[in-house]
């Protein structure tokens, strides 16, 4: 199952969630109608029942959703987690990190936020949001002290399969629908335990309905467990899947799993209310809940998928074993030599001249599925980063004149102008830090390398203030309109920016899975194309209506959409951007794959448009690995 099969069943999955919790909230109406029709024997009572139950749900859930509005952080910070910080000097926090960023460089999404859950002994984890431009990833202590970074990977392997294949969406809506269907429940225990006060006579109608409140909330508690049982179980063994397929080795995600069995804290949380609101999305079982209610499969069974000749005795002796000695991860790291991978010299980056060959089914079945090749490559680009210019990336007042300086012209009229329009929306300490950056660090910077830059800067940069968010973005677009023309990169810049900055400032606007079929959009595959064509051939545009013939007979075969290159340039792009970022996700493949038709159309794929490439399918979220190339 590829990315966008699994954005296809997020999909089908978030509308199977939508009638499972209507079938819920009809069972609890209805229980509590035939209790009040038994104890009033009256038919408006019992409607009257009927719409204040629906009221409680329904407000309920909105409450819920409404709480989590700000995304993944939310989520994490509500369970206790504790933000990592960008320029920790912790050995572990600097492992995990490391490990996070490299990761999401492979996988070409933004660095999500990191949080430790510093009171969980157990080995555990979560990735939440609402897309990847807000999505957190939170590990307890328990992962931290007792994972090597072989195993460490693992998890963090898939937990991003969450992150890319649309299941935090559905996770993070599952809370607020569920919210709702146990809201009963939580009422009737509220009031027992608070009712004390009125145990007189008086107060015995009200401990009664209370009773009766719990007992008719026990059908939400069923619905919602079963509810989470449906959702996660199957997602997680796909999850586990793609964490291998992505490290190209078991050992990790496979030790992980044993230390989970093998541990006396296991995976479960301390906190046992806020354990089971989200254990749904957990790595490993949070909850004790078992059978039909489990929501993750068998410890063994998922062992057993990673290793199949694995015994399940073999838990008890490593029991015995740790027991003892408690696995210590980071002394794991340096007797296994996992810690030296950080330390040696990154292999070469391909020239800012060299072509790739890129075939389309190969570049669709890399979209949101890095495999140990882009891991590889990943760290590559990591490595190929100068140490002091990654520390000015996570640093908060350097990360907006550190991307501001990107985009600074090579041309001194038009540098001179940059730098009016920088002064008078940032002012002039920001022009100049900006200028500085550009002389010490960023003038010589390897194409490749800008946009993996701007991926370590994005954790940082989302922290600033909103008011200067919105001064930092009319900036860029201002930077990048001052001469009058746009560069393919500068285009690729702002437009990254702006997307994930607007996401994460406001990240339950902007998700939603598409609906809109490819025949729809005709015009806007056309824009798009023609702009990528063009950009691919400025100076052949005879080659650059070949190459757009060649993405339109894909996508469109019986369409005659003649090539006609926007006078704007890549500008035109604005207006295509909504439109298809709606498609449904069957559509959104055969764009990638008619977009790679049309920039490889002569065999030959620079670097640049490969970059552009993974640029556009970024903003339509079908992330791409940070570089394009048959490993």
């Amino acid at each position: 199952m590829n990315f966008f099969e699994h954005q296809a069943a997020a999909r089908r999955g978030s509308g199977r969630l939508v009638l499972l919790f209507t079938l819920a909230v009809a069972g609890i109406v209805l229980a509590v109608d035939v209790v009040v029709l038994v104890l009033t024997g009256s038919v408006g009572a019992t409607v009257a029942a009927t719409f204040a139950t629906l009221a409680v749900i329904g407000l309920g859930s909105l409450y819920r959703v409404a709480s989590l509005r700000g995304g993944g952080a939310v989520v994490a910070t509500q369970m206790g987690g504790t933000a990592v910080p960008e320029d920790t000097t912790d050995p572990a926090l600097r492992r995990l990190r490391n490990v996070v960023e490299e990761v999401a460089i492979a996988s070409g999404v933004p660095v999500p936020k990191l949080f430790v859950m510093e009171n969980e002994a157990g080995i555990n984890a979560f990735a939440a949001g609402y897309s990847t431009s807000d999505a957190a990833i939170a590990v307890t202590r328990g992962a931290l002290d007792r994972l090597n970074r072989d195993e460490l990977q693992g998890v963090i392997a898939h937990e991003f399969s969450h992150v890319l294949n649309g299941d935090m969406r559905l996770n993070i809506r599952l809370i607020g629908l569920l919210f709702g269907i146990l809201m009963l429940s939580l009422i009737g225990q509220r009031v027992l335990i608070y009712g004390r006060l009125g145990r007189g006579r008086d107060g015995a109608p009200i401990l009664i309905a209370a009773l009766a409140a719990m007992a008719v909330g026990a059908i939400g508690v069923f619905f919602g467990r079963m509810i989470k049982a449906g959702v996660s179980r199957q997602r997680e063994l796909l999850a586990d899947a793609s964490a291998v397929q992505f490290t190209r080795q078991t050992r990790g995600l496979a030790g992980a799993l044993k230390k989970i069995g093998g541990l006396q804290a296991g995976s479960q949380l301390q906190d046992r209310a806020d354990a089971e609101e989200v254990s749904h999305m957990l790595f490993g079982q949070g909850a004790s809940l078992s059978g039909l209610f489990a929501t993750h499969p068998p410890l063994v069974e998922r062992i057993r998928r990673l290793e199949p000749g694995f015994d399940g005795r073999q838990l008890e002796a490593l029991e015995a074993r740790w027991r003892a000695a408690p696995p210590d991860g980071l002394a794991e790291d340096a007797a296994l030599g996992l810690a030296a991978r950080d330390a040696g010299g990154p292999p070469p980056l391909p020239s800012a001249d060299a072509q790739v060959l890129l075939t389309p089914p190969m570049v669709a079945s890399q979209v949101a599925a890095p495999a140990a090749d882009d891991y590889r490559r990943a760290h590559a680009l990591v490595g190929s980063l100068d140490g002091e210019l990654r520390a000015l990336a996570r640093q908060r007042d350097v990360v907006m004149p550190l991307l501001v300086g990107l985009l600074l012209d090579a041309d001194a009229a038009v540098v001179a102008r940059q730098r009016s329009e920088i002064v008078a929306r940032c002012g002039e300490a920001m022009a100049q830090q900006a200028f500085d950056l550009r002389r010490q660090h960023l003038a010589e910077l390897h194409p490749a390398l800008r946009l993996p830059l701007a991926s370590l800067a994005f954790p940082v940069l989302r922290q600033r203030p909103r008011p200067e968010l919105d001064a930092f973005l009319d900036t860029i677009e201002a930077m990048v309109l001052t001469d009058g023309r746009v560069s393919v990169f500068e285009y690729c810049l702002s437009k990254l920016l702006q997307v994930q900055v607007r996401e994460a400032l406001d990240p339950s606007r902007h998700t939603r899975f598409g609906r809109t079929k490819a025949t729809g959009v005709r015009q806007e595959f056309a824009t798009l194309l023609a702009v990528m064509a063009q950009a691919g051939h400025p100076d052949a545009p005879m080659q650059a209506q070949r190459a757009y013939l060649a993405g339109l007979q894909r996508v469109l075969p019986r369409d005659h959409l003649p090539y006609a290159p926007p006078a704007e340039g890549v500008q035109a792009l604005d207006a295509v951007w909504g439109p298809l970022d709606a498609l449904v996700p069957e559509a959104k493949e055969m764009l990638v794959e008619a977009l790679v038709d049309a920039v490889s159309s002569d065999q030959r794929v620079s670097v640049a448009e490969a970059e552009l490439l993974r640029t556009v399918c970024a903003v339509l979220h079908c992330p791409l690995p940070a570089l394009l190339e048959q490993g």
